[in-house]
């Protein structure tokens, strides 16, 4: 029997307790080195990584580039600024197919996974590993998603993570067919489309929920190469690439055999809407309006307008044809066209030529001298002080404070009336009537009508020496056409977003009685006079259709203008040069009438006559006119003096 020895013991007991010492210590230092490591490896993958947003609403519209649809006022498309976003669809807005075609050939484990496929991801680096390149991919719908609208496209390690990461999180918020929808109105499909609408409009000029099978796997295909798979840039490799897309639909059971053979048979026919550039005028005009309403935060915008686009395209085409024509010889380069409807909405605006020449727009940035188209205001204001247009004044060389006014051809006519001497444009009978009732009142009555100017009260405000710009002068002539009622100009009708949502909508606003009903009513009359005795006789319409207007020439020919009215739209136009050089000896009622007729004869092509609310025109002969003028002379000079007391009428004549 051995010896027991407590020494030994102890000496064993003392080695196994520092063996676990030891132990203890390397595996807390191992522990130690562990959580450093998760830290550092937890800092280096997730500092800084995105953070889902509290209202997941945002998702629909964060870091998308800010764009702007114009359309007009029944809700077609004009043009496009920025990225083509089309409208936000539902799963129930569209076919099966559509979503099935995107999940068969993206993501066919979709619905089984939690937003990421660690299956596909082992299965993509076999292949890739025998390949010795990378001919597959992982990633799932979701986690493509997530790289769209949170991280850098950069294919590292660490975006990975943060990729998968964020997709884990996304999928315990939101459900499969959320995230289905999100993916499919934000993926990009090329072309500037972002979403399967815009795609849909982009390549085959119709809606999503008007797809055909074939068409959606054509769309569904270009998600991973929307540049070189662009169908109307490449259509082989797209189609190439859109019947990989049936096969895996008809793999996984989306479709059958049937349906598959059928489509690869009869491929989709493109229909490609390419990017509008025009309207260039109307979109400035527009979107700077909705960034007044909206404010400027607010992106992806549906502008509807209220521009009539037969309307805008025939004011167009009449403008450059005729400068096309004419141009040239009457050394005149530019002009622009207004159209409003009775309610001051802009039915059409055309700015120039070309847009893509020259973005300056002259209807509302040019301030130009009206020349004689002011002086409706002159003897509106007339009529307000109680002067007749029967009156007699005398057409003869005047001088106001220094200013002598002379009449186009330098020639006078004596004796004549306000209404003769208003259709026939005479310059120095304006000045004297604006000399009567002072320029004061002209400047307030035409700002009363909507010119915005501060208009100095000066004599020459008589002659439209005064700038103005084409737009405020149209809407201060609509006030005659109705019944002295002023309505305020506009081109936007409503602002919505792509999701559908309405940000703005116009109320109704009340128009304001600048001038009375009666006083309008006479004007009227008296500018229909022109339109058909007077210097717009080239403004005349055809069927006896009722107009009235006036026409206008600054000095030296620089301006032309011929703004006018019918029952159904108030229409200016202005033709001149940028730099203000002269024309060769235009006028308003030449080119400018003529155009005027033009439009309007084709606007209203079928479109009953309407009657102007004026009292019917004074038609007289010159030599009528002289007659006219002659009695009522005899008659103002008898009221003139009876009122001195000179003549007397005896008893015997004074009946009761």
């Amino acid at each position: 029997m051995p010896v027991f020895r407590a020494d030994i013991l102890s000496s064993e007991h003392t080695q196994r307790s520092a063996k676990r010492r030891w132990v203890s210590v390397a595996v807390m230092f191992l522990v130690l080195i562990m959580a450093l490591s998760a830290l550092m490896s937890w800092r280096y993958f997730f500092k800084g990584i995105p953070s889902l947003p509290t209202d997941l609403g945002q998702l629909w519209t964060m870091e998308r580039t800010s764009s702007l649809v114009l359309q007009d006022m029944n809700g077609q498309q004009l043009a496009t600024r920025g990225p083509q976003y089309g409208r936000a669809m539902k799963l129930a807005d569209l076919p099966p197919f559509v979503p099935q075609a995107f999940v068969a050939i993206e993501d066919q484990r979709f619905f089984l996974h939690r937003g990421v496929d660690f299956r596909a991801i082992s299965r993509a680096a076999m292949a890739n590993a025998r390949a010795g390149k990378t001919v597959q991919g992982g990633s799932t719908i979701t986690q493509q998603l997530i790289k769209l609208l949170f991280l850098s496209p950069q294919q590292t390690f660490k975006r990975k993570i943060q990729e998968m990461w964020l997709a884990l999180a996304l999928e315990r918020r939101l459900s499969k067919t959320e995230i289905l929808e999100l993916y499919l109105n934000r993926v990009y499909f090329g072309g500037g489309a972002y979403g399967i609408d815009a795609a849909s409009q982009r390549y085959f000029s119709k809606s999503a929920p008007e797809l055909t099978l074939p068409e959606a796997a054509l769309l569904a295909g270009l998600p991973k190469a929307p540049s070189r798979l662009a169908p109307d840039q490449n259509r082989d490799q797209a189609q190439k690439r859109a019947n990989l897309v049936l096969n895996a639909m008809q793999t996984v059971g989306f479709i059958t055999d049937g349906a598959l053979q059928t489509a690869m048979a009869t491929p989709p026919v493109l229909n490609v809407q390419a990017r509008k550039s025009g309207y260039g005028y109307i979109f400035d005009m527009a979107a700077k309006d909705a960034q007044a309403l909206v404010g400027s935060q607010a992106k992806d915008l549906v502008i509807t307008s209220t521009i009539d686009l037969k309307l805008q395209d025939l004011a167009a085409t009449t403008l450059q044809s005729g400068l096309q024509k004419s141009g040239a010889a009457l050394n005149v380069s530019q002009g622009a066209v207004v159209i409003l409807d009775m309610s001051g909405a802009i039915r059409a605006i055309v700015g120039g030529r070309s847009y893509d020449d020259s973005k300056y727009n002259r209807a509302v940035q040019a301030l130009r001298q009206p020349g004689s188209a002011f002086k409706p205001f002159v003897y509106a204001a007339a009529l307000e002080h109680g002067v007749d247009f029967d009156a007699v004044r005398y057409d003869e060389p005047v001088e106001i404070d220094g200013w002598e006014p002379q009449n186009y051809g330098g020639k006078f006519r004596g004796r004549v009336t306000l209404r003769d001497a208003f259709k026939r444009s005479i310059n120095t009978v304006a000045a004297q009537l604006t000399e009567e009732i002072g320029p004061a009142s002209v400047a307030d009555l035409a700002k009363r009508f909507g010119i915005q100017k501060n208009l100095a009260p000066l004599p020459s405000i008589a002659l439209g020496a005064q700038e103005v710009n084409l737009l405020e002068l149209t809407r201060a002539y609509s006030v005659f056409a109705n019944d002295g009622q002023y309505h305020s100009s506009f081109l936007v009708n409503a602002i919505g977003n792509t999701r559908g949502e309405m940000l703005y909508t116009r109320p109704t606003l009340p128009s304001s009685q600048v001038i009375d009903p009666v006083l309008a009513r006479k004007m009227t009359s008296l500018m229909q006079e022109v339109v058909l005795d007077g210097t717009g006789r080239r403004a005349a319409l055809k069927n006896g259709r009722q107009a009235a207007g006036k026409t206008g020439t600054s000095q030296n020919w620089r301006d032309a203008w011929f703004v006018g009215f019918t029952a159904h739209y108030v229409v200016g136009i202005w033709i001149g040069n940028d730099d203000n050089s002269p024309m060769k000896r235009v006028t308003g009622g030449g080119l400018p009438a003529r155009l005027w007729s033009t439009i309007l004869n084709q606007a209203l092509k079928n479109t009953p006559n309407g009657a102007l609310n004026a009292p019917p025109p004074h038609l007289r002969s010159a030599t009528d006119e002289k007659l006219a003028a002659y009695y009522s002379s005899l008659v103002q000079s008898f009221s003139d003096q009876m009122e001195a007391g000179n003549l007397t009428i005896p008893a015997k004549d004074i009946k009761n």
